[in-house]
């Protein structure tokens, strides 16, 4: 792209594209998505005024896992045994896996931490809780889960094992619930910058934004596949409830 001296790039998909985006440029603007504290991860090193040629929007993903453990409770109350999935390369796993622990620690709840950093790890995690017997599991969110999202869903349901995901994507191909940013409201903040920089404006001079919509939505038709009657409490707090 930088040789091909495009206008912008977009790195919706996390820090990782946007730190290798900085790496290959200085002067061509960057607006990024980023579910990563931007400045933690070294993209600009100011809110308010980002300098350098990177700028976008940073969207509250990680730091959930503990909501999402609980959610997955609340559902089942009973369960025995919750996984915890992750990719070992995303910058956010150690936090997010200290994070569970701990909130499972609390509440006396057994935790399997696994990981996956590719599609056939994917299929190996899964089939390990199926043995493991796991009552649920809990995604982490990471870009390899979002665009394996199919797959994801349905091994679960195929292996009969419930799951909270990171975001209503999952929930729309058959996911039972997911807990999470509303990534639609973030790209259409991200196309705005780009429009913005595409009419002149620098990207330094454009403050990052912050999105802390979050939603949380729910398959009634996977949870009957299941044989699983959604609590009237959780059902009543839903954004969105999916017939």
């Amino acid at each position: 792209m930088v040789r091909r001296r495009v206008s912008v790039i977009a790195t919706p998909a996390g820090s990782v594209a946007t730190v290798a985006a900085q790496a290959a440029t200085t002067t061509i603007p960057i607006v990024f998505g980023s579910e990563n504290d931007p400045i933690k991860a070294g993209l600009v090193t100011s809110f308010n005024r980002p300098s350098g040629n990177a700028t976008g929007v940073y969207f509250l993903s990680g730091g959930l896992g503990e909501k999402r453990l609980g959610l997955i409770r609340e559902l089942l109350p009973r369960a025995d045994l919750v996984g915890l999935l992750l990719n070992p390369n995303n910058p956010l796993a150690d936090a997010t896996t200290a994070e569970v622990r701990a909130a499972a620690s609390a509440v006396g709840q057994q935790i399997e931490v696994l990981h996956a950093s590719n599609s056939q790890e994917i299929d190996a995690v899964l089939a390990s809780l199926l043995q493991k017997r796991a009552s649920a599991f809990v995604l982490s969110p990471d870009p390899l889960f979002f665009t394996r999202r199919v797959q994801l869903v349905t091994l679960a349901t195929r292996y009969g094992i419930p799951a909270i995901y990171t975001s209503r994507e999952f929930a729309q191909v058959g996911g039972l619930m997911s807990y999470g940013p509303d990534l639609p409201d973030v790209w259409r903040q991200v196309g705005n910058y780009i429009g913005r920089i595409l009419k002149g404006a620098k990207p330094g001079d454009l403050p990052v934004m912050q999105s802390t919509k979050l939603e949380l939505v729910i398959n009634l038709q996977t949870s009957r596949a299941f044989g699983l009657e959604i609590p009237p409490m959780l059902l009543a707090r839903a954004d969105e409830v999916i017939e």
